[in-house]
């Protein structure tokens, strides 16, 4: 059985503050991410369920899917979501050498910028490492590069088959705050329990007047 934490503690924050955990403001601000994508129909429909909030969202797109599913990816673009770097076949970083990662990850960035020239994702340095799994070693090559390596705050568990669609939903909406970072997944895997989750907590951060904002 996998270990993850639903809320990332405070010392792991401060332990690897090089990393962006959350971003607090005052103005009830928070940051709903989905990681994978992008994935036919679930990727559109998480689009359109935003659209129903006039939220908006970050997306960290994994390269091959980007290559194989070019007219979502570039619809992500028009509705003004932002683009993250998630490398090009979903590496685990602990079990791969730092150069074929930082290799990886120049191919997704070349994904990333050949359908977005021309827009302000063209150049995105934003990176979060498939499975939150990043040696050191990495993260300072890439953040040489310029990358911002966006982590989280909360993790909503979408992709755990073994947890009910509602404590999915409780994950999620007993731990945001302002500046939180949320990861969710647009993938096969993890749609039953994101199609039950996302629309209530949109709903939710809706009556509680957050706001969804870009990274």
């Amino acid at each position: 059985m996998s270990f993850y934490w639903i809320k990332t503690h405070s010392l792991i924050k401060k332990l690897f503050s090089h990393y962006i955990w959350d971003l607090p403001n005052t103005e009830n601000k928070v940051y709903l991410t989905f990681d994978d994508g992008p994935t036919p129909e679930i990727t559109e429909w998480v689009m359109e369920q935003l659209d129903l909030y006039n939220a908006k969202a970050t997306f960290f797109c994994i390269g091959k899917n980007i290559e194989a599913h070019r007219s979502i990816f570039e619809k992500l673009i028009q509705k003004k979501h932002a683009i993250g770097n998630h490398t090009f076949n979903h590496l685990n970083g602990w079990q791969t050498s730092s150069d074929d990662y930082s290799a990886n990850v120049s191919l997704c960035a070349n994904s990333i910028k050949n359908h977005t020239i021309g827009t302000s994702n063209s150049a995105s340095k934003l990176f979060r490492p498939p499975y939150g799994k990043i040696k050191s070693i990495q993260a300072k090559k890439l953040k040489n590069k310029g990358y911002k390596i966006i982590m989280w705050d909360v993790l909503s568990a979408d992709f755990d088959q073994t947890i009910t669609k509602e404590r999915c939903l409780k994950n999620v909406t007993s731990n945001i705050k302002p500046g939180s970072i949320i990861v969710f997944h647009d993938s096969v895997k993890a749609f039953k329990n994101l199609e039950y989750t996302l629309p209530k907590v949109l709903d939710y951060l809706d009556k509680n007047n957050f706001r969804c904002e870009v990274i």
